[in-house]
């Protein structure tokens, strides 16, 4: 079939090296003997090394966990800091026990170190499956059992129906007398659709073990590289004589490893990649630990802390010194210093109590924190679980979250890189119209006398020819890759009972359908024949001579077959402009008005031409097309020419329309991350004019949208290329330039004109981009480039390779201001940029599951990516970002009296609070209500959200974690805690403040302070509650009264364990005074006080505003732009 035109080519040995020359030795090539039998004992290759067949994804082994994920831990600033602290606590005498630092320290690590040994470990179960999984090599004519990780590059492999390939092989036989085998790679590029493979004419009748185990062959070939769809060797066969028998091959020949057999009995293959080496493994990216914005903001948040703490610390200890310079107060009657102490350096001794100071406020950095937030993100993914609109009743599941690290990224995405086919399509097409000699015919929904018909369902404007409508329809039967099969179930739709049609690609299926239903059923191809029924019920036979396969820079396929009456023909299909500049122009006007009618109408059009060949002609095409598929260097270059050659002077029949249907609320989601300030780019390994009229149909562009091309085709003009790529980046840029002359990357949407572009560019392309020479003008391309990016209001990569994605997603993560980026994919050739985005999201639809497992969150439908961040990701953003300032918030509230207390009590260190206090303060006592909040809060409303996308853009760049909030945050917190201190300071001017006379001490004065707090800090997050549920009045009120009834039990008791009982009926005293009652509830109306002022001015504001019926409750820290919801 296949190789029907290599004509069973036979070339002796030294011939075969003499044209050979050289192309053995060149680097990047290898040399694999089949099943690693010599071809002969006289001949010598140089011995060569391969991997062997083990696939390795796991991050630690057993002896390198323990320190690989300490040293990993204690990168995270807190982690270490709270490290520091425990060690000054266990070498110094400090105020504060070291069990306060290190019992949660040790928690927080043990906790983190078994979360991700148990992932690794799962990642090590899943390596062992595979490595460990049976194989049956052929060895000595016998079937081996043995297990995956040991094969060998050479091997001969049997793999049977269902089964999947455990290494990248060349096909040499099938269970199939035609040599051919069908594979489904769902789990590895994302199609559903069968894929037919063919082995060499020569090696087919080598169907059994001993048969195969005859064969004595090399094979040549590339090295590995990671594209899935390319592939150059040949192999040589040896027969007795030592005469070489020379095939081409090609990506139709090689099985990839992950992918599946189908529908074939069994097949015979020799390794040719195996392990790390295979196309599967060179495009997986390891999963690299993923840190949200947030997480960065909490380190600088952090180092700021720090940089406080260690200024009180230093203040503290000066002052310290400075107060007892004087001789009294060093060293009072009451307080003699030892002999010891008198003989300490000075220097150590101001070094440890500056670090007993460092100790005495570190609570100002509390290590609950982390724990909250890692609570927060994990109980608050389950929302997304939950949420029943992200059900999916097709598939019947719903959305799954893989990682809750990343919920807040989801309120923070800048860019969206979508796949298309799976993704923002249904990957489902249907034949819809088509025109011959420009008369048009649509509405065929019934096979019933075919395009002759005039009445009935079809529909039709003009009449062609009888002989120009079967032609047409012949070719839409013979020009395409279509398979055949008879009762089997494979993936695709079935036509009847009896023959379901299975190919890679779902349109070209779709045009074999529609001819079916004009009357021309394709009926498969036997012994390298393609059959057709035609209207009259008659079966034609064509020998398939060649395929000319469709590529990105040709823009079509042809076939040739010869007719049983012994005519030659060429059938081409392809875009209109690869079509059109090869057939008279007299011919092109009146199917154009069809393609461009049918193109805006959001159709995938295809131009059906064909010519006559003569024997002669025909003689000398089979000769240069067998020439060039033998050739191991720049093949596709010498194709690419030969094709151009062959398809010439060809004459127009028609054209075709196919839909290939949107996904469900496809257009109305893009239109939606739009408006909410999101730019979206389309990253495809489909052909662009397919891409481009998609991108149409779910309005990523506008009708009226100036496309800019950067392509093959754009670039081709010109015989150096690199130098036309320089010339249209410096002419686009222009362009652009004169538009928006000072648009950035967050307000590109403000500065957009009537006139919007989009940008189109091809895998090619991006490679000369990517790749430029350093040596010449052109080592700028990759700044225009992106420069160009950021101007267009979108952008279409078409033709990608699953790791040029990957680079297109890295080259925009690193632009100035590191916007956020988000891929969304359905398929295995997606998972280079899941991996490498921010956030990866997984579509679990018909195509495999591999996106969707390595992604961070999955979901059924593109559609469900609205709700995902227009909501979702809202709400954490805002949740998580409030709960980080509240922590700082209140955490300064708690220590900054602690550090004026020490201007009160000569710097001795002596704590404010009760030890117990100190330590239930984070953990009980303010703990629940902001964990509550974070997972409850909805400040807007969840339909709001999403009927209003601009409201996305409120929060923006990380709006509510910048510089301004956090100062807002911090100023509040040190003015409430400055009332909270000489509030209560001033009353205890009286120090009197019962009727009997009783004087308070200072634990009273500390556990004044601190009710005071407790309630401050536990009634402002009440402010800042819009979304009330029992649960938030449970823990807010319930923490309020546990803090008193603790207060009570804790001081009402004499515990035996404590030595001191300093706190012995202190809370209950200090109630029993009026003046006390007052001054609390006083002290927190002055604290809480300017947040009501402006609270209710901002209330006051937004009602006067220009939106009066949206309703929208205002955060102080949330950012406001020019977009109507102020």
């Amino acid at each position: 079939m296949k190789e029907k035109e290599l004509k069973q080519m036979t070339i002796p040995a030294q011939r075969l090296m003499a044209r050979c020359a050289g192309e053995e030795k060149r680097v990047g090539t290898r040399t694999v003997f089949v099943g690693n039998h010599p071809v002969s004992e006289t001949e010598a290759y140089p011995a060569q090394r391969f991997c062997d067949n083990r696939i390795v994804s796991s991050k630690y082994t057993l002896w390198n966990f323990l320190p690989k994920n300490l040293f990993e831990q204690f990168r995270r600033i807190a982690n270490f800091y709270f490290l520091i602290i425990f060690l000054v606590q266990v070498t110094v005498d400090t105020p504060t026990s070291p069990v306060t630092s290190g019992l949660p320290l040790f928690f927080v690590i043990t906790v983190t170190a078994i979360k991700q040994g148990y992932e690794d470990w799962l990642r090590h179960r899943a390596d062992n499956e595979v490595n460990k999984s049976t194989v049956y090599i052929i060895e000595n004519a016998k079937r081996v059992r043995k297990e995956s990780e040991k094969i060998k590059v050479g091997d001969v492999v049997e793999v049977q129906a269902d089964e999947t390939f455990p290494c990248d092989l060349i096909l040499l036989s099938s269970g199939t007398s035609d040599g051919t085998c069908y594979v489904t790679t769902a789990s590895l590029d994302g199609e559903s659709n069968c894929k037919t493979h063919y082995a060499v004419h020569d090696t087919i009748a080598l169907c059994t073990a001993e048969s195969i185990d005859t064969l004595r062959a090399t094979i040549e070939c590339e090295q590995p590289q990671p594209d899935l769809y390319k592939f150059v060797g040949r192999i040589n066969i040896y027969s007795n004589s030592l005469e070489a028998v020379a095939r081409s091959l090609g990506p139709e020949n090689l099985l990839l490893k992950g992918a599946t057999l189908k529908n074939t009995k069994k097949i015979y293959g020799v390794a040719v990649y195996t392990g790390m080496e295979t196309k599967m493994a060179l495009n997986y990216q390891g999963k690299s630990q993923k840190r949200s914005a947030v997480e960065k903001s909490i380190n600088a948040f952090l180092i700021v802390y720090l940089f406080i703490l260690l200024t009180k610390a230093a203040v503290c200890t000066t002052l310290k010194y400075v107060w007892q310079s004087n001789p009294y107060n060093d060293e009072p009657w009451y307080n003699q210093k030892t002999q010891k102490e008198r003989e300490t350096l000075k220097v150590l001794k101001m070094f440890t109590d500056f670090l007993s100071f460092m100790v005495l406020f570190n609570f100002i950095i509390p290590v609950s924190m982390y724990v909250t937030v890692e609570m927060q993100k994990f109980l608050g993914s389950f929302f997304i679980s939950w949420d029943k609109d992200f059900y999916d009743e097709e598939i019947n599941e719903g959305a799954l979250v893989n990682t809750s690290d990343l919920n807040e990224e989801l309120g923070q995405v800048d860019y969206v890189f979508t796949d298309k086919t799976g993704t923002l399509t249904e990957n489902s097409m249907e034949f819809i119209e088509c025109s011959i000699d420009g008369c048009k015919y649509n509405g065929v929904t019934e096979e019933v006398d075919g395009l002759s018909q005039t009445d009935g369902p079809l529909t039709h404007f003009a009449k062609a020819v009888k002989d120009r409508e079967e032609l047409f329809l012949r070719a839409l039967c013979l020009c395409h890759t279509v398979e055949m099969k008879t009762n089997d179930t494979v993936d695709g739709a079935t036509e009847s009972a009896e023959f379901t049609y299975v190919s890679s690609s779902p349109d070209e299926i779709a045009l074999v359908k529609g001819a079916k239903k004009f009357g021309f059923t394709f009926l498969g191809t036997r012994n390298g024949h393609m059959r057709v029924e035609n209207q009259r019920k008659e079966i034609e036979e064509y020998e398939l001579l060649h395929t000319l396969h469709f590529d990105s820079v040709r823009r079509r396929m042809s076939v040739i077959v010869k007719t049983q009456i012994g005519e030659i023909y060429l059938f081409c299909k392809g875009a209109d402009s690869a079509v059109f500049p090869r057939v008279p122009v007299d011919e092109i006007e009146p199917t154009k008005r069809h393609v461009e009618h049918s193109a805006m109408d959001g159709y995938r059009t295809l131009c059906v031409a064909f010519k006559k060949i003569t024997p002669d002609d025909y003689e000398k095409i089979n000769r240069q097309l067998v020439e060039v598929k033998l050739a191991l260097q720049d093949r596709e270059e010498k194709m690419e020419k030969v094709f151009d050659d062959i398809e010439t002077n060809m004459n127009l029949i028609g054209a075709t329309a196919v839909e290939d249907k949107l996904q469900d609320q496809a257009a109305e989601t893009i239109d939606a991350l739009h408006a909410a300030g999101l730019k979206v780019w389309v990253l495809t390994g489909d052909k662009m004019e397919t891409a481009k009229s998609t991108c149409y149909a779910c309005r990523l562009f506008q009708t009226g949208t100036e496309l800019l091309e950067l392509t093959t085709k754009s670039i081709e003009e010109c015989e150096r290329k690199e130098d036309r790529l320089h010339e249209l980046l410096i002419e686009y840029r222009k362009k652009l330039l004169r538009e928006f002359p000072k648009s950035t990357i967050r307000s590109h949407k403000k500065a957009w004109t009537d006139q919007e572009y989009g940008l189109i560019i091809d895998g090619s392309t991006l490679s000369l981009i990517l790749n430029s020479s350093q040596d010449s003008s052109s080592n700028n391309y990759k700044s225009i480039f992106l420069q160009i990016c950021m101007k267009c209001t979108a952008v279409l990569c078409c033709r990608m390779a699953p790791l040029q994605k990957a680079q297109i997603v890295r080259m925009v993560k690193n632009l100035k201001g590191s916007p956020i980026t988000l891929s969304i994919g359905d398929g295995a050739n997606d998972v280079s940029m899941i991996l490498e985005s921010h956030v990866g999201i997984g579509i679990k639809g018909k195509e495999g599951r591999q996106a969707a497992r390595n992604s961070d969150y999955s979901v059924p439908k593109f559609k469900h990516l609205k709700k995902l961040l227009l909501a979702h990701g809202h709400l954490y953003y805002v949740r998580i970002a409030h709960l980080v300032q509240y922590f700082f918030y209140k955490n300064l509230c708690f220590i900054l009296p602690q550090f004026l207390y020490q201007f009160f009590c000569g710097f001795s260190q002596q704590p404010l609070y009760d030890a117990a206090y100190l330590t239930m303060y984070n953990i009980c006592f303010t703990s629940l209500p902001i964990l509550a909040y974070s997972l409850l809060e909805q400040h807007i409303n969840i339909d709001t959200l999403t009927s209003e996308p601009r409201l996305y853009m409120n929060i923006s760049g990380n709006a509510m974690l910048q510089l301004g909030p956090f100062l807002y945050w911090t100023f509040l917190a040190a003015f409430e805690g400055t009332v909270f201190f000489f509030g209560t300071y001033f009353l205890f001017q009286t120090s009197s403040l019962e009727d009997n006379g009783k004087v308070y001490g200072n634990w009273t004065f500390g556990t004044i302070v601190f009710t005071v707090l407790v309630f401050t800090v536990t009634l402002k997050l009440a402010l800042d509650t819009r979304f009330w549920t029992w649960i938030n009045h449970f823990v807010i009120w319930g923490s309020l009264a546990f803090y008193v009834f603790f207060s009570f039990f804790w001081g009402g008791i004499i515990w035996p364990f404590l030595k001191q009982q300093r706190m012995y009926f202190v809370f209950a005293q200090m109630l029993s005074s009026v003046s006390t009652w007052l001054a609390i509830v006083f002290l927190i109306f002055i604290s809480l006080f300017p947040e009501i002022l402006l609270i209710v001015l901002k209330n006051v504001r937004r009602r006067s505003a220009r939106n009066p019926n949206l309703e929208l409750p205002m955060l102080l820290s949330y950012k406001h732009i020019d977009s109507g919801y102020s």
